[in-house]
């Protein structure tokens, strides 16, 4: 089967009596330029199997299967079935929400992750994922540009948030190609990014997780207010934040979006475990 173009998408949809589902993120790539680029970049580990989320009709999944991958699809809309036993069979599919899956359990060995994400669930999979299954390795993704700058955000910038720092703690993240909204079908209304994330071997920062994660979503709850007030906010008395201010060498006046992921860790690792209001949200 040759990659899929413009004709042959809107043929497989004819002939299978299909419409795009853009509710769930449907938009299938239709250049196959696109997806030889994102193969070429993608550069799996030798022997890793190659996981694509999302394949849709599968101009991807060609691709990966012609670079001679070993391809996982995963994919939750069941109308498709008919579609990808047509164009890959060499491919296993998993027929469910990538949200729910266990993907230990059908992948226990190293993974790399290749895939158009759909735009609703990018942020949520990628840092799920990041945090529960660490064999896999890296993530070559095409994700909605605005997500893109997010995942790949450096402090005092304007995409920077608390996705950006919990990337930051978890992999290394950088745009590695742009996407015009032209190569999908339906055409989207937004740019696309093609991102690379190599998961870091270890933290780059010394403290626990969890602590260190838990000070983030305080420090970006109020991301309006200043790093002393969002603490505060978190629920650490104003003596456990002035303390851990000072400790931190952090100052009190600053943003949650000008902090590094080494002054959120020195703040965690000053601050008490439990903020003395209750749990950290």
């Amino acid at each position: 089967m040759s990659l899929l173009g413009p004709a042959r998408t809107r043929a497989l949809l004819d002939k299978h009596g299909l419409r795009p589902r853009t509710a769930i993120g449907q938009h299938f790539v239709t250049d196959p330029n696109t997806v030889r680029k994102m193969v070429s970049l993608a550069e799996p580990a030798p022997g890793s199997t190659v996981i694509e989320v999302g394949p849709g009709l599968g101009a991807l999944t060609i691709a990966l299967l012609e670079a001679g991958h070993d391809v996982l699809a995963i994919e939750r809309d069941e109308r498709l079935r008919p579609v990808l036993e047509e164009v890959a069979p060499g491919a296993r599919v998993v027929w469910q929400d990538a949200l729910e899956l266990d993907v230990a359990r059908v992948v226990p060995g190293p993974a790399s992750v290749v895939a158009n994400l759909p735009y609703q669930i990018a942020t949520p999979l990628l840092i799920g994922w990041l945090e529960r299954f660490p064999r896999i390795g890296s993530y070559t993704v095409m994700v909605q540009r605005e997500v893109g700058e997010r995942l790949a955000a450096t402090p005092g910038t304007g995409p920077y948030g608390a996705v950006s720092a919990k990337v930051a703690y978890l992999a290394e993240a950088s745009i590695v190609a742009r996407v015009s909204r032209r190569v999908f079908y339906p055409q989207p209304e937004v740019e696309s990014v093609i991102v690379r994330l190599r998961r870091r071997e270890r933290p780059p920062v010394a403290g626990g997780r969890a602590r260190i994660f838990a000070v983030i979503r305080a420090g970006f709850a109020q991301r309006r207010k200043t790093i002393r007030r969002a603490l505060r906010g978190g629920g650490w008395s104003a003596a456990e934040v002035e303390a851990a201010l000072e400790a931190a060498r952090v100052s009190g006046s600053a943003r949650a979006e000008t902090l590094s992921l080494d002054d959120f860790a020195r703040l965690a690792r000053a601050l008490p475990p439990r903020p003395s209001g209750g749990a950290a949200r």
